[in-house]
């Protein structure tokens, strides 16, 4: 999917943090977290406590894309249509790897070694002599220096947001690489450089990267290289058995399985039956109602079919119906409360969704970012020089989405929501509210996912009610993209980031997300069209933390301004990651508190298993 941004650099309302130092070693080590603090495993480990160290290799695993629609190229590092995830990790690998139990921490594995200067001014990787791709030529500095320089400048503008604070970078020898930084206030920018994953460089310069490569199966240095091809519907992947990588202690238990496939359908439904009749493996699910009924069947009763929630303890993802800002309508604060009294989440939640999902209250859900109290002493300190230009709210309240209790009847809220729209300027004639202009009150919700008819459908009623007209467009997904590209809607359906991934440790990219410098930059995640200096100082302060603690409390003084704003409607996240599988495959004791870890799974038999078959093995 398309990304992300443009840097910028911003003066700080804090002038202390200016000359805040990291406090690391500059000793080379094979580990890095954002503050300096210890990682979770000593230099001398094994393995990850969340693999299975002795999982046997071979056989396959089968999954659907969590994409709808087809993937118009392979690499998934460019804005334009759709790439194939899985080939960032399972063919390109990182300079270190991030470990998937901890809020980011990075072990070496490309770069053996890492140093980061003491004024967090630079970092230093030495790369593995043995590190190879998988036609047997060295990976050198160099390869990262291509790397770099090409997603810089013909990659997703999200590497533009993300390494925007490089100044240089220096190859010291054939091994050994400096980055150089502009400043030391980006605290995570060494560890995303870490996460950097390695492109060959004698391989991309005579393909055309900027527009994904086509179809030909990339070259890489991963665990797996491409074996077939089915354009835009089914992609397969081969383990290689020569992998440089195999023995060392952040591969061990990883990549258990010899073939794996990624199948994109152009329906979730049509995923479902074939998944039901055993034509693929996995199945991440991401409907309540898909995943409580959708695959009702003998395979499910007998177990040869199972459903699982996996990862409860990682944090939420936030997903909302955003407003554009750019629609004069919902410039006013009034207006986007008003709106967001009218989505009935309980009834929704209660006859749509089997009461599957919690309400999303904060941009940081399950996690300790999240504001869920009253300001503390410290978010005070940060929050009160914006007093006046962020809503009085935040001082006083906690904020609590609006709630009803899911009979279906809000005639409260639909009188509250009268009242504010009133206040702004909106009245009834002839059963329309208009503005002082006589100008109807109607909007348009783009829908490019699909599914979400049927969730916004009484949300369009319960408008009409009062006078609204909301219009609901469904388009293909590159119409969609195009429009999500040109700002060329009034609500869309929004996940922060894209990828749906919890926001565990941030950094640059939520410039990109409620930054004013990417607006309206082609490719970024600023789905509201968000230009506000309040905003834009809490995220300096969160990037230059010099401490989880005080990124924490920026973080949560951002939550606040975020929620008190009304920019999207907010909807709900899952009580972990439901998924569907057949019943085949082997699970370490210990799951992985931030992912799902299917690269952890391993086959224990070619055909799916009852559960009292299953138990012989």
């Amino acid at each position: 999917m398309p990304s992300f941004f443009m840097p910028l650099l911003r003066s700080l309302l804090v002038p202390a943090l200016s000359c805040v130092c990291l406090a690391v070693s500059a000793a080379p080590g094979p580990a890095m977290t954002v503050y300096g603090e210890a990682a979770k495993y000593p230099a001398d480990f094994k393995h990850f406590e969340f693999v299975n160290p002795n999982a046997p290799k071979g056989g396959s695993l089968s999954r659907a894309a969590m994409e709808i629609g087809q993937f118009n190229h392979i690499v998934p590092y460019v804005d334009q249509g759709t790439g194939v995830v899985q080939v960032d990790q399972w063919v390109y690998e990182p300079l270190a790897f991030r470990s998937l139990d901890e809020p980011y921490t990075v072990y070496g594995l490309i770069a053996q070694q890492m140093e980061r200067d003491p004024d967090g001014l630079w970092v230093r990787f030495y790369l593995n002599p043995k590190a190879r791709f998988s036609d047997g030529t060295p990976i050198t500095a160099q390869d990262v220096a291509f790397t770099y320089n090409t997603l810089m400048t013909q990659g997703s503008l999200s590497y533009r947001m993300l390494y925007g604070e490089v100044k240089d970078v220096v190859i010291e020898g054939p091994r050994q690489i400096r980055f150089d930084f502009k400043s030391n206030q980006n605290r995570t920018l060494a560890l995303d450089l870490a996460s950097l994953h390695v492109l060959p460089e004698h391989w991309w310069k005579t393909r055309d990267f900027a527009n994904g490569g086509g179809f030909e199966p990339p070259l890489g240095s991963g665990p797996y290289t491409v074996s077939n091809v089915d354009p835009g519907r089914s992609i397969s992947f081969q383990r290689n058995p020569d992998w440089w990588a195999k023995d060392l202690p952040v591969s061990k238990g990883l990549y258990n399985v010899d073939r794996l496939t990624v199948n994109f359908y152009s329906d979730t439904d049509i995923a479902r039956q074939l998944l039901k009749a055993g034509a693929f493996d996995y199945n991440r699910e991401f409907s309540a109602t898909g995943f409580s009924i959708g695959y009702d069947s003998p395979a499910l009763t007998d177990g040869r079919l199972q459903r699982g929630v996996f990862a409860k303890d990682k944090p939420g993802a936030p997903q909302g119906f955003a407003f554009n800002l750019q629609n004069p309508a919902f410039q006013d604060r009034r207006v986007r409360q008003a709106l967001s009294l009218l989505w009935d989440f309980e009834w929704t939640n209660k006859q749509m969704m089997r009461n599957f999902y919690v309400r999303l209250q904060s941009y940081f859900p399950k996690s300790d970012m999240a504001a869920t109290a009253l300001p503390d002493a410290r978010e005070l300190e940060i929050l009160e020089p914006l007093r006046g230009k962020i809503p009085d709210e935040v001082f006083t309240h906690v904020y609590q989405a609006p709630k009803t209790d899911g009979s279906g009847y809000i005639r409260d809220k639909q009188l509250q929501a009268l009242a504010l729209l009133k206040e702004a300027g909106w009245t009834p004639k002839n059963n329309q509210l208009v503005n002082a202009q006589g100008q109807p009150f109607t909007f348009t919700f783009l829908d490019g996912q699909g599914g979400f008819d049927r969730m916004v459908m009484p949300y369009k009623r319960t408008l009409a009610q009062i006078g609204i007209n909301m219009e609901i467009r469904k388009v293909d997904s590159a119409q969609y993209i195009n429009r999500l590209n040109a700002r060329d809607y009034d609500m869309i359906v929004v996940a922060f980031p894209r990828s749906g991934q919890p926001i565990v440790s941030p950094g640059r990219e939520m410039y990109d997300m409620f930054g004013s410098g990417s607006a309206t930059q082609v490719g970024s995640s600023n789905s509201f069209v968000l230009r506000d200096p309040a905003v834009d100082t809490l995220l300096d302060g969160l990037v230059q933390a010099n401490s989880r603690e005080e990124m924490v409390h920026y973080a949560r003084a951002l939550d606040r301004v975020l929620q008190w704003g009304y920019y999207m409607i907010p909807n709900y996240y899952s009580i972990g990651t439901p998924t569907v599988y057949q019943n085949r495959f082997g699970r370490p004791a210990i799951e992985p508190k931030f992912d799902e870890g299917l690269d952890t799974w391993w086959e224990v038999s070619k055909t799916a298993q009852t559960n009292a078959q299953l138990k012989e093995h």
